[in-house]
């Protein structure tokens, strides 16, 4: 209960009935309620005032009203200048100085961390930046130097390339140490890095050791079904694999596989891909609503039957992430992967995305499916948070208002799907699908920069647990947009949420939200909490306080950037960036953080080998002016390895038998 109800209840010894921001009965029949309360029929007042025709009830009305008013005030208007400011914030441009020098000093924070590993670690996997020593933990063969191949190209780094491939030469792959190597990690650091760095290049010995690599992994594909297994024996030839799988490692090979089919002419490579597009184009998901459940049974190559989990979040984000980018790096002709794509963006924007009752940020969570059983986590993971960039890519990339034109019907994608799920499918077909992509994309973005914004350190916890409204169900997303289109343009309080019918306002979740955090005013993270708005909860707890360098909400505050033009995406970059620089450097490099929810955080001695090839790289290409990685050009792996886009020629289809 706000200050101003506990006053009024304090005032009168009946207690007053609750008025909810999100209210079940009407506005009016509310404030005859509350009236009823506080001027009963029986209430005496001073005769002098009903000499002038003034009786008890018209005084009591009238502080009856003004109470009222003051309560709603406090109970919905001052909240609603969070969601509605009227002091819409101003992103100033900067000039192409500014943005030059910001950029070098990302550049300069690479020299930094990579100068400590190549002298404190090379060539081992990655530096300790607090002990100042070397772990191997990706096989031992230098992930950080193979990882940051073609940062170090883009950034001009001609020095640190040119040191570094000497060793990659000599790099054996089929040591007797490497009796367990991870097959995905594998693929997306050293074969993804690889052929990103040869693109850039066109130095050959990268693209023989790719093939040489791809080559090695190859057994990985020997299960009954053709899924990846979870690991290889590198020297002996055989494979690790359990019955059971995740998505996001048995579908995270097709770009790399495809391209280096592409470089080399070899038709194995090229099946590699081609295996995992068809197996999942084939899979029966009329339990999931079309959508790709995270675990799978690899000896049947089809989802995992008992429990159903359905995420784009930890164990699924890269296998979702590459059926939109397989379509886009074969020149948009692979239209299986596109048709996925749709299906799967689909039901989580039905299903997945939610609102938090008071800030009204806009997540996307997990579900859990048991036979007709729903249940919802209500967990925003950091790892979720390449999903705007991905809606965004596929709005600026597909004509996603004219499907039609790529020979895509979207009603047919529901054939085989529940009544309920193809009444949700209609749903969307409301709204412009372009925009409705572009207004998630630019809403979870947003709530993943305020999850940076919000901490005293200006750094991302890992994962949150999202508040839902404890006396009504979660708030959907599409729920609550479609009773916006429904009242916008109104006057007064509609609907069950907030600010529905405020002429001009942006979609639910899309307008600019405040920090709950002011932002930090002083080098030594000092904050100045009195600051925070009255009344109004962070909507959220965090659940895992640790920040791991992590690469996600960069990468998507990029790509919005380059797609929108918005120049507010590249500050939000800047804010986190400062934020590196003041808690995560070391010495030697950069180190991963405990606790980003202190205003004094601990540092953890790891510096994983993304944070070069993908957090500095992508803060990099977001402050450049110039556009180094054309988007309709070249598509990013999911450890940010750039590989051109291709057309297979009719040759080509006639000799792989690609379709």
């Amino acid at each position: 209960m706000d200050g101003s109800a506990a006053t009024l209840s304090n005032s009168y010894s009946t207690p007053l009935p609750r008025l909810s921001v999100f209210p079940r009965v009407g506005t009016m029949a509310a404030l005859r309620n509350l009236l009823h309360y506080i001027a009963p029929t029986n209430t005496l007042v001073s005769p002098h005032l009903n000499q002038r025709r003034i009786s008890s009830r018209h005084v009591l009305l009238a502080l009856g009203v003004s109470a009222v008013f003051f309560t709603l005030y406090h109970a919905y208007l001052s909240r609603s200048s969070i969601l509605f400011s009227k002091d819409t914030p101003v992103w100033h441009a900067e000039t192409p100085e500014i943005w030059a020098e910001r950029a070098a000093q990302v550049k300069d924070a690479f020299r930094h961390a990579y100068n400590g590993y190549e002298k404190l670690a090379f060539p081992h996997d990655e530096l300790l930046p607090l002990s100042n020593e070397s772990i191997d933990n990706f096989n031992g063969w230098g992930v950080t130097a193979v990882d940051s191949l073609d940062t170090m190209l883009l950034m001009g780094l001609k020095e640190e390339f040119a040191r570094a491939l000497p060793v990659i030469a000599q790099t054996n792959f089929s040591l007797p140490t490497n009796n367990h190597v991870p097959f995905f990690e594998t693929v997306i650091r050293y074969l993804g890095g690889l052929l990103a760095a040869h693109a850039i290049s066109g130095h050959d010995l990268l693209r023989l050791k790719a093939d040489e690599l791809g080559t090695k992994l190859a057994p990985a594909f020997n299960t009954t079904s053709g899924f990846p297994g979870f690991a290889v024996d590198t020297y002996r030839g055989m494979n690790f694999s359990y019955d059971s799988g995740v998505l996001a490692e048995i579908a995270s090979c097709q770009l790399e596989y495809a391209y280096l089919g592409k470089i080399t002419g070899k038709k194995e490579h090229i099946d590699h891909a081609t295996i995992i597009t068809d197996l999942f184009y084939a899979a029966n998901l009329n339990e999931s609503g079309g959508m790709y459940p995270t675990r799978w049974n690899l000896r049947l190559g089809a989802p995992a039957t008992s429990i159903l989990q359905l995420s784009v979040g930890g164990l699924a984000d890269s296998g979702h992430e590459y059926t939109l980018k397989q379509f886009l790096l074969t020149a948009r002709t692979d239209k299986r992967n596109l048709e996925m794509y749709l299906r799967f963006t689909s039901y989580v924007i039905n299903n997945l995305l939610f609102l938090t009752p008071e800030r009204n940020l806009l997540y996307v969570t997990d579900a859990t499916i048991v036979e007709r059983w729903v249940g919802l986590s209500h967990t925003f993971e950091h790892l979720s948070c390449f999903f705007p960039g991905l809606l965004a890519l596929g709005v600026h990339l597909l004509p996603l208002d004219r499907l039609d034109t790529l020979g895509i019907d979207v009603t047919a994608l529901t054939n085989h799907l529940s009544p309920a799920d193809r009444r949700a499918y209609a749903r969307l077909s409301e709204f412009n699908l372009a925009e409705l992509h572009l207004w998630a994309a630019e809403g979870i973005a947003q709530t993943c920069y305020l999850m940076y914004a919000d901490q005293p350190t200006g750094l991302g916890p890992e994962a949150v647990q999202m508040d839902a409204d404890p006396d009504l169900d979660a708030i959907g997303w599409m729920d609550a947009l479609r009773t916006w289109k429904k009242h916008e343009g109104g006057g007064g309080v509609r609907g069950w949420w907030k600010g529905l019918s405020r002429r001009g306002h942006p979609p639910p979740g899309v307008g600019d939200i405040e920090p709950w955090t002011p932002r930090l005013v002083h080098e030594d993270a000092t904050v100045e909490m009195e600051n925070r708005p009255s009344g109004v909860h962070m909507d959220y707890s965090v659940k895992n306080p640790a920040y791991y360098l992590r690469p996600e909400t960069i990468e998507s505050l990029y790509i919005l950037w380059r797609t929108t033009g918005d120049v507010k995406w590249r500050h939000r970059g800047w804010h986190i960036f400062q934020a590196i620089e003041r808690h995560a450097k070391t010495e030697s490099g950069y180190a991963s953080i405990r606790n980003v929810d202190s205003a004094y955080p601990d540092q953890l001695d790891s510096m994983p080998s993304y944070f070069l090839a993908e957090t500095l790289k992508y803060l990099y290409l977001l402050f450049s002016d110039e556009d180094l990685i054309p988007l309709d050009k070249w598509v990013f792996n999911t450890e940010a390895h750039p590989l051109p886009v291709f057309e297979w020629s009719r040759q080509e289809r006639e000799a792989h038998g690609i379709a």
